[in-house]
């Protein structure tokens, strides 16, 4: 044993990373020469076709004159309009989110007593096991909370009597139990995050039985336990908007994708956690709430279209922020004219700006949604449109409803988890083949020479 730091990097190390980079570059142009689509997406960044689903459609174009044509954004769950569901929620429904859970899992929407009856199921299954939040929450704080996660998600195999079993009622069992206990994983890794890291009081609230998904994140949050009928219907709108997006996109293939091998939900869940930290996925409403403050920082105008979109042009340019050359927020892999969470958020977002006071930071909002794709559209060569996307408002909401920017890739997670589950149940009653893409291989064929003989 040495006393070298676990995290220390070292002089060999360095040294061996930089042989690593250079044997592990491959040469962009190499996808073009062998039409090769280089993750997964063809030239028009369009994903290849790897599997068929009945959970979830993303449109984005229509055919007119046999021609495929941008459109409007448009979101099915089970062949519903998400648009049309949540505009058939009442105001002071916030079960929203367990309804189309139950959609997702079932393929029709609930009844009353079916939703009832649902419902109180997940809030039975609403509780972590015995000395759970002690033994495994506390014993080892972690600064990142999908780390806190993926960690409470995988140790929860340890507590199950048949984590393997694989049958279609078992995985649903589990599937539910994790859909319930997400927003207690979150909410109780953050708590413990600010009491060890922060000096803050540690609060632990035990959920309510008669809450929604939506107002447990509230009470369990918040020390006071308080939030009003708006904060909680406007986050039961961000978890349906959040919980599924297609089998396509990075955290829910890779939840088809792990579980065609036969493993278990746990292993399944973790790996879609992994996916959804990484901040190309997970991570972009983040992006845009620094963003915007460091706009408010340097743009003394908020209301000056010129000074505005002089600072947009300074993102584009490598200049301001990140230096990343993006405006986040603006643009989507699938949706060109429209993105239809972000256009279903809006109206709620401004609601919420009202009652919360923060009706100049929404008109900034406004400003920028109008002019980035003008700016965009002069400074890049773009071949749709572009427009804002899902993350664009919902950092903002978050803001406004005093989460922690540490909750917000959780927040995703405890929306994501319902279309996980959905996805994952398909998998397990299709029974297909394990999934085995395959990659070329470029590096040629070499001769082994001696030990003494090699540079």
């Amino acid at each position: 044993m040495t006393n070298q730091s676990f995290s220390e990097i070292t002089p060999q190390l360095v040294h061996l990373s930089e042989l690593s980079k250079k044997s592990s570059y491959i040469d962009p142009e190499l996808y073009t020469k062998y039409d090769v689509k280089r993750g997964l997406r063809d030239l028009n960044g369009k994903g290849v076709l790897v599997g068929i689903t009945e959970i979830s459609e993303v449109n984005s174009t229509k055919i007119v004159d046999g021609k495929s044509v941008p459109c409007d954004g448009e979101l099915y769950y089970r062949g519903y309009n998400v648009q049309d569901l949540i505009a058939e929620l009442p105001d002071d429904c916030f079960f929203g989110f367990e309804e189309c859970t139950y959609l997702l899992l079932f393929g029709k929407l609930p009844n009353k007593q079916e939703l009832g009856e649902f419902c109180e199921l997940l809030s039975n299954y609403r509780s972590l096991p015995q000395n759970f939040v002690r033994d495994v929450i506390m014993k080892k704080p972690s600064k990142d909370m999908m780390n806190a996660l993926a960690r409470g998600v995988l140790t929860l195999y340890s507590y199950d009597e048949v984590p393997d079993d694989t049958s279609e009622a078992n995985v649903l069992r589990q599937c539910l139990q994790l859909i319930s206990m997400f927003p207690l994983l979150s909410v109780y890794s953050y708590q413990t995050y600010r009491h060890y890291y922060n000096g803050e009081s540690l609060i632990i609230h035990p959920p309510k039985k008669e809450y929604s998904t939506a107002e447990n994140i509230l009470h369990c949050l918040r020390d006071d336990s308080k939030f009003t009928p708006l904060e909680a219907k406007l986050l039961d709108v961000a978890l349906i908007l959040h919980m599924e997006h297609g089998g396509g996109n990075n955290s829910t293939f890779t939840t088809h994708l792990v579980s065609s091998s036969g493993t278990d939900t746990y292993s399944a869940i973790a790996a879609a956690i992994g996916s959804l930290k990484g901040p190309k996925h997970g991570g972009a409403n983040i992006k845009v709430v620094k963003m915007f403050a460091d706009m408010k920082e340097q743009v003394k105008d908020w209301t000056n279209e010129e000074e505005v979109g002089n600072y947009l042009r300074d993102l584009l340019d490598k200049k301001a922020f990140d230096k990343a050359g993006l405006i986040y927020g603006m643009g989507h892999a699938v949706y060109s004219l429209s993105d239809p969470r972000a256009v279903t958020f809006r109206s709620f977002v401004e609601r919420l700006s009202e009652e919360k006071g923060y009706e100049k930071e929404f008109a900034l909002y406004s400003l920028v949604e109008r002019l980035a794709p003008e700016i965009i559209a002069e400074k890049r060569k773009i071949y749709k449109g572009v427009s804002p996307n899902v993350d664009f408002y919902s950092g903002f909401v978050y803001q406004m409803l005093g989460l922690p920017l540490e909750l917000y890739t959780p927040i995703f997670a405890i929306a994501r988890i319902a279309g996980w589950s959905a996805h994952r149940m398909e998998e397990v009653c299709h029974k297909g083949k394990i999934m085995r893409p395959a990659y070329m291989t470029v590096c040629p064929h070499k001769e082994v020479t001696p030990m003494d003989e090699r540079e």
